[in-house]
């Protein structure tokens, strides 16, 4: 995976969603960054900003805006994901 597609998961603590999504990266030996925005006010704003949703988690692949873990499930399912991962 090349730099600029660094996959980004805005989450909260007690998300189990949130968790899902990263077990599922996890399981692809994807590597990702982690926002907690029950933690940080102004990154809930950017992450809403952004996805235009206001709920985690919200997952972006570069400035790619995948969606939740149902919509990162639904890629995987479909055998996109790689492709997203990678293109």
């Amino acid at each position: 995976m090349s730099e600029d597609k660094e996959v980004l998961i805005y989450e909260t603590g007690l998300c189990g969603f949130c968790k899902a999504a990263k077990r599922l990266l996890d399981s692809k030996n994807v590597p990702y960054k982690t926002i907690r925005v029950d933690q940080d006010s102004d990154q809930l704003e950017i992450m809403k900003q952004r996805s235009g949703r206001r709920t985690v988690p919200q997952i972006f692949v570069g400035e790619h805006h995948i969606g939740g873990f149902d919509d990162l499930s639904e890629l995987e399912t479909g055998g996109e994901l790689d492709q997203v991962l990678s293109g």
